[in-house]
């Protein structure tokens, strides 16, 4: 279980981005006739961040075939140029534009060689995740937050779907003893969302002409501890990673009709 410093930074956490996501309810479609785009980049400032491990400690024939005994925790991407990957850049204050069109990739969730692939999921709110497992072993997605599931995946290539119909951040775990297993799912109410790609670059397109604040979130890319977990199927305590906070940064923005603005971000450790 989280320590109790930890469960309430997660539940204080958890409302704040819920309450924000919520406040957001009330957006309308219209038609976007002078939409403006905005564009930018998020950037990495300084040393880049160490490469977070975590050691394999169950099905290392599937989970690492590579032969190490270490994998990744795909907590921070920063790509040759600098740019940092799997950020969440939204409008914060638009109340009313273009219909839904977020990426389909982003609300499918495919468990890989034991990790969660896509990292970032964005799912509009009251559409469904569709959810598979690719391993043949036993893979669990739990999940808390804006969502509440625990669903387990035992068979390979077996789709499960659920509706999302809160807005807000979504934590994905696995109780499947794989603990390096991590993700976050923004469900979102409007389709002014998007997560950067390796470059660090995002885009938004018939944006209606006026003033919004931008911003660009980041899960966290430290490691602060590890937390007892529980194997439900090997009925065994485990050590699962605890990480920092997320992070975000925010900026005004001005659109004008049928015309482009760009936004970039440089974040780092200080």
């Amino acid at each position: 279980m989280r320590t109790p410093i930890n469960c309430c930074s997660l539940a204080l956490l958890l409302l704040t981005v819920a309450t924000s996501a919520a406040a957001q309810g009330d957006y309308r479609v219209v038609s976007v006739n002078n939409g403006g785009t905005i564009s930018g980049t998020i950037k990495w400032s300084g040393p880049a961040p160490r490469q977070l491990d975590f050691p394999v400690t169950k099905d290392p024939q599937i989970c690492e075939q590579d032969g190490k005994k270490t994998t990744s925790l795909d907590r921070m991407t920063v790509g040759p140029a600098g740019g940092v990957a799997n950020t969440i850049v939204y409008l914060k204050n638009i109340t009313a534009g273009k219909a839904m069109d977020l990426p389909e990739q982003r609300r499918h969730l495919d468990q890989r060689h034991c990790h969660y692939i896509p990292h970032i999921l964005l799912v509009p709110e009251k559409a469904a995740l569709q959810m598979q497992s690719s391993d043949a072993t036993l893979h669990t997605i739990h999940m808390d937050g804006a969502a509440s599931f625990n669903l387990p995946f035992p068979f390979p290539n077996q789709i499960t779907s659920r509706t999302m119909p809160t807005p807000g951040l979504v934590n994905l775990r696995c109780n499947g003893g794989h603990v390096w297993m991590n993700a976050e799912m923004m469900v979102v109410s409007h389709p002014y969302y998007a997560v950067t790609d390796e470059s660090g670059r995002f885009e938004f397109s018939s944006v209606p002409p006026g003033t919004y604040q931008i911003v660009a979130w980041h899960e966290g890319w430290g490691l602060v501890g590890k937390e007892q977990a529980y194997d439900v199927l090997t009925e065994r305590a485990v050590q699962r990673p605890v990480f920092s906070e997320p992070r975000t940064w925010e900026k005004s923005v001005t659109v004008n009709a049928n015309q482009s603005s760009t936004i970039n971000f440089v974040i780092g450790n200080k």
